[in-house]
């Protein structure tokens, strides 16, 4: 479902992106060309700050944003999705965040007020809280990242996992196409 926000913004999305039907896209949302967008997907720009602004949620080219996913930022804060990032299964992108290209955030990880440098992964029922994570890094699963965390204590994504993210992306990008062909199907 496309539509309004309380101040009337209405989502711009990419004719070359693929929204499932039960995804809601609502507000200011630019949705960038080859973006998959899964079932049940809500994705949220329509709270402002005190002064009635509010900055969009961005999701750039060839990103997929998988089943269940919510994006929403608080007081109108920007949201930004770089391109061929995968946002899995259920996780949670809450503004202000911008997370970089070619990055994985896995199944019901959660995001919040953070940047995500580009080519990291960060694997299932992690949290980012409050700070940048540099290019590169990867974060295991159930990890809890914050202001305090040494991020000298953290791994670097190795090949398998860039591969891995990469086949996600690339399987997404199929989808896309694939759904696109159908969509009038029915």
């Amino acid at each position: 479902m496309i539509r309004r926000n309380p101040n009337g913004d209405l989502p711009a999305i990419h004719s070359d992106a693929f929204v499932d039907p039960t995804a809601i896209i609502c507000g200011k949302v630019i949705v960038d060309r080859h973006v998959f967008i899964g079932p049940y997907a809500v994705i949220r720009a329509d709270e402002t700050d005190d002064h009635g602004n509010l900055h969009p949620i961005q999701i750039g080219e060839g990103t997929n944003i998988q089943d269940g996913v919510v994006m929403h930022s608080k007081d109108g804060g920007p949201i930004s999705i770089g391109k061929h990032t995968s946002i899995a299964h259920r996780a949670i992108v809450h503004g202000p965040c911008q997370v970089g290209d070619r990055v994985f955030v896995g199944f019901n990880s959660v995001l919040f007020n953070c940047t995500i440098g580009d080519g990291c992964a960060i694997r299932h029922n992690a949290v980012i809280d409050g700070m940048t994570l540099p290019a590169n890094f990867y974060i295991p699963s159930t990890s809890r990242i914050g202001p305090d965390t040494d991020i000298s204590r953290i791994p670097r994504v190795s090949q398998d996992i860039t591969a891995f993210s990469e086949s996600v992306s690339d399987t997404n990008q199929q989808l896309v196409q694939g759904y696109k062909r159908i969509q009038n199907e029915l």
